[in-house]
């Protein structure tokens, strides 16, 4: 679940300059239709693989930091490919690229569906992203090439109303899929739906591209980035096991660094970078996006390792774990107008400093529940109040990242911090991965050493930390000793659930903060484009 929300500022590929279409002109209906399923398509892996890996960690005898990786390796592709997925298309044609990604992302939906152990799946999963980075930049850029002025608006409304479809459904398909079929058939899920889209595509939406663009791609950018996030993510997820001080841990995390530094030297001498690093001149775009990276690595810390709490440790069925965060989409989708028709109001940085508290509270109330109660009285009052902090703040936040830079910059600063977004999804369950297999690990040693057990069975027991909750009890234990023991390991996994959700909250604060003091309080600068933020408001709120 940990990505059951649309990035901030998705629609900036809309912000291009005005491309030029070839062969036949669109159809309006069939153009609406290819876009949408093929974003349901991103939308819904996203949310429903978390549902899932609960049930594939126990069926594929997988550690934490295989189920991390199984997040990671698809986050990692698409947070580094993303912008240079949007360029390809307009260099070679937004079609044929979507085309294109909707093609690798299903066969590696099929490699995942079939995947015979972890391994597989999580290369699998890299694939994944990659054909997502092709066409999660796509669709929307579609849109932007076959309406004119006048319709765009209209043709965003529905992309946005039916995207969000998919995205509150998601979770709850997912569910179902897992509780009365086979976690492999929330990849399967994918084919029939890449096969309409592509029939579509070659049938009904002519080519486009931007012959206005000038210069290379930036491949060498690109591949920093992947190789040094990359190096960065393995360490930190093998720090969980190995120690943080670890050589090999502390080896890699440097290879890294260095890389990501050369990356970052490299966009600020070419000539045509992935990410213009001018941009961060301004104070309030610089704000904008450590906040997104702060604000967006709580929500995703805390969703990714709440269906583990539901599944593993709650006794929640599957699809009742996918309904959970249904509240959230919900008030995002209703109320994500109202959010944007603040900036008029109060300016930018109010919302954008009340927002993340509210979050931030939202965040602390996961800590509050322990183990069982029902739902409405547990895990609801998070729910919702961690939906209205997030609803207050993202279409402020779009607002003031468009706001920041110069108009010709807009469709590449929306680029950024889209892709910040995902980053920060992508360390936060690497680094939350350190401190809740530590803090679960140590609790549970806790726990055990007040049981009448053999020294042989604690052990055992404790040699399975890495797995978290998903433990598998020694045989011949049976009667109370056994309901002791997974008493154990079920407070264990909570007191650690209660850590990253406290930590997920100072998060959120310090982005509160972030806007107090970096994000410019002057209304002209972040309400140029209110009007149509608030139009298309919703497809910047819910993801994926």
């Amino acid at each position: 679940m940990s990505n059951i929300t649309q990035t901030p500022c998705d629609k900036g590929v809309l912000s291009v300059t005005p491309p030029t279409a070839s062969g036949r002109p669109p159809s309006g209906m069939w153009v609406l239709v290819a876009t949408i399923l093929g974003s349901s398509m991103a939308f819904i892996d996203g949310s429903v693989v978390n549902v899932a890996l609960p049930v594939l960690q126990v069926d594929l005898n997988a550690t934490a930091a295989d189920v991390q990786w199984v997040v990671e390796a698809y986050l990692l592709l698409l947070a580094s490919l993303v912008l240079l997925g949007g360029t390809l298309g307009d260099h070679f044609g937004r079609r044929r690229i979507f085309a294109i990604g909707i093609a690798l992302f299903s066969l590696a939906s099929v490699w995942c569906g079939l995947s015979p152990n972890i391994d597989s799946l999580i290369l699998a999963r890299a694939v994944q992203g990659i054909g997502a980075a092709l066409l999660v930049p796509g669709s929307l850029a579609i849109i932007s090439a076959s309406f004119n002025t006048n319709q765009r608006g209209r043709a965003i409304g529905t992309w946005s109303g039916f995207t969000s479809i998919t995205s509150a459904i998601g979770p709850v398909l997912g569910g179902g899929l897992v509780q009365y079929a086979s976690w492999r058939w929330v990849f399967f899920l994918n084919v029939p739906l890449a096969a309409i889209v592509l029939v579509i595509l070659f049938l009904h939406v002519p080519e486009s591209r931007d012959e206005t663009v000038r210069g290379g791609l930036d491949w060498r950018g690109a591949l920093l980035a992947t190789i040094g996030l990359g190096a960065i993510v393995y360490a930190l997820i093998e720090a969980g096991s190995l120690g943080i001080l670890h050589p090999l841990v502390l080896s890699i995390l440097a290879i890294g660094v260095i890389i990501f530094v050369a990356f970052i030297l490299l966009e600020a001498r070419i000539p045509n970078p992935m990410i213009p690093l001018t941009l961060f001149r301004s104070s309030s775009f610089s704000g904008a996006n450590l906040l997104t990276l702060l604000l967006y690595a709580a929500m995703n810390g805390i969703t990714f390792y709440l269906p583990f709490n539901l599944i593993q440790v709650q006794g929640y069925p599957p699809t009742l774990a996918g309904l959970a965060l249904l509240p959230f989409v919900l008030i995002m989708f209703s109320l994500s107008r109202w959010a944007g028709g603040l900036v008029d109001h109060y300016g930018a940085r109010l919302p954008l400093v009340v927002g993340p508290v509210i979050a931030a509270i939202g965040f602390a109330l996961f800590a509050v529940p322990g183990i069982g109660g029902t739902y409405w009285l547990t895990f609801f009052p998070a729910v919702l109040v961690m939906g209205l902090g997030m609803t207050i703040t993202v279409a402020p936040l779009t607002t003031v990242v468009m706001g920041s830079v110069a108009e010709r910059h807009a469709g590449i600063a929306s680029g950024i911090n889209n892709a910040v977004a995902r980053t920060a999804g992508l360390l936060a369950i690497a680094v939350l991965g350190i401190v809740v297999v530590a803090s679960f690990q140590n609790n549970l040693m806790s726990q055990l050493a007040h049981l009448p057990l053999p020294a042989s069975v604690q052990q055992a027991i404790a040699a399975q930390g890495h797995k978290l909750a998903a433990i598998q009890l020694p045989g011949g234990i049976n009667g109370e000793a056994r309901m002791q023991i997974k008493q154990a390991i079920d407070e264990a996994f909570v007191a650690s659930f209660r850590l990253a959700a406290l930590i997920c909250s100072i998060l959120g604060l310090l982005g509160a903060c972030c806007s107090w003091f970096m994000i410019q309080d002057t209304r002209k600068a972040t309400t140029g484009k209110t009007g149509q933020k608030q139009q298309t408001s919703h497809e910047e709120t819910i993801d994926k």
